[in-house]
């Protein structure tokens, strides 16, 4: 008999769970979109958001998903032609640089394994080599959702400046803002994107830029701009250029009431619950993976992310569990994508997350192991609550 009556799980990483407060604060009826409260709430938004990319610069908010947001970052500073070096670490650096292929870029991918962060040594190596400075952007993202691993921005920052290289480093923080530290003006990042249906606990649907000094100059000459992406019409002070036309109210709204929770909670204090709802899912992995039937993709444990671990199933067909999960749990896992498509599974721990609903997730997974008769060692949600405890252990 099927256990998942009640409301389901979702544990996959994007979209994530979205509060009910800003759920409500959608159900309303539309507005005049030169309304005051719609002109107040716009303006309010792209203050916002420099807040939670840690920017002085400028913001702008499209109605698209983050491939809207790769595409806005790369037409609104290069030029057909222009060289831009993608950083591998997973699915996603790779996708914004085909992205940038079909738009008359000339990509390169510095190859990387699926398995292990970007080598910032790497990155600085290829930079001296490039002694006409040919490459004009590096594309890279901060948590590749794919494999699971997290980058170190700074690290690679610091490569790009012992290179003396002046290309633009462009971020991709869709995964990762709003889960864990992300500094875009401390760290020299000149472009940094994300969206709303992760860490900013929002319906899919927006998506955000952050644009630095750098990146504005580069603007000024850059070929690819078009009229929907391109950030002058979008400076101009009339609301309806904000979004190239009408304005997405009812999502403006929501994300207006997602950032407000955000902001209660403290951004730090939201990146220290990241952590340790990652560390409970990571020490249930751990133990289950005493048996070789499941393991960890990414191999060090400082480059596991913060908010999804990507789990190889070389012992079984990862498509069991979900559907086991889902059907008779009422937990949704994600999948394993690209590359590892039927060969892992996901478990989010992003956004509006909490210690219950980690808890029930590892909780329905470890059920679904047993009662499939999988391969794994036991004790796994023991391990997940002694690491939430020692969250709260008082300091030494």
């Amino acid at each position: 008999m099927p256990l998942a009556r009640g409301r389901e799980f979702l544990s996959i990483p994007g979209p994530t769970n979205v509060p009910e407060v800003v759920l409500r604060s959608m159900h309303r009826p539309a507005v005049d979109i030169y309304a005051d409260d719609l002109l107040e709430t716009t303006q309010q938004c792209l203050q916002d958001l420099k807040a939670v990319f840690r920017t002085e610069g400028s913001t702008y908010i499209y109605i698209a998903n983050g491939h809207g947001a790769w595409e806005a970052a790369l037409t609104n500073t290069l030029s057909r032609g222009d060289r831009v070096l993608v950083l591998e670490s997973g699915r996603f650096a790779k996708g914004w640089g085909e992205q940038g292929d079909m738009l008359g870029l000339a990509v390169e991918i510095l190859h990387g394994d699926w398995r292990r962060a970007v080598d910032p040594a790497a990155v600085e190596a290829r930079l001296k080599a490039d002694a006409t400075h040919a490459i004009k952007a590096i594309l890279v993202v901060q948590i590749d959702t794919a494999s699971g691993v997290v980058n170190d921005i700074p690290a690679i920052r610091s490569a790009m400046d012992a290179a003396s290289h002046p290309a633009l480093l462009m971020v991709d923080g869709i995964a990762s803002i709003g889960c864990m530290p992300f500094e875009m003006d401390r760290w020299g990042v000149d472009v940094a994107v994300t969206c709303s249906q992760k860490g900013l606990m929002m319906t899919p649907g927006l998506s955000f830029v952050g644009a630095g000094t750098r990146a504005k100059v580069a603007h000024a000459t850059a070929g690819l701009r078009t009229a929907y992406w391109d950030w002058t019409a979008r400076d101009l002070p009339e609301n309806y250029r904000k979004f190239c036309g009408t304005a997405p109210e009812h999502m403006l709204f929501g994300l207006r009431t997602a950032l407000e929770l955000l902001f209660e909670e403290g951004l730090e204090n939201a990146w220290a619950r990241h952590v340790a709802l990652a560390d409970a899912v990571q020490a249930a992995v751990a133990v289950w993976a005493e048996q070789g039937a499941l393991a960890f993709n990414i191999l060090e444990p400082a480059e596991r992310s913060a908010a999804v671990t990507t789990i190889l199933t070389p012992g079984f067909d990862p498509e069991r569990l979900r559907d086991f999960t889902r059907e008779n749990l009422g937990v949704v896992l994600g999948s394993g994508i690209g590359e590892l498509t039927g060969m892992a599974f996901r478990i989010a721990h992003m956004g509006y997350a909490n210690a219950p609903m980690v808890l029930g997730t590892l909780g329905a997974t470890e059920v679904a192991l047993r009662a499939l008769g999988l391969p794994h060692g036991k004790g796994g949600l023991e391990a997940a609550t002694a690491a939430l405890a020692r969250h709260f252990a008082p300091a030494a």
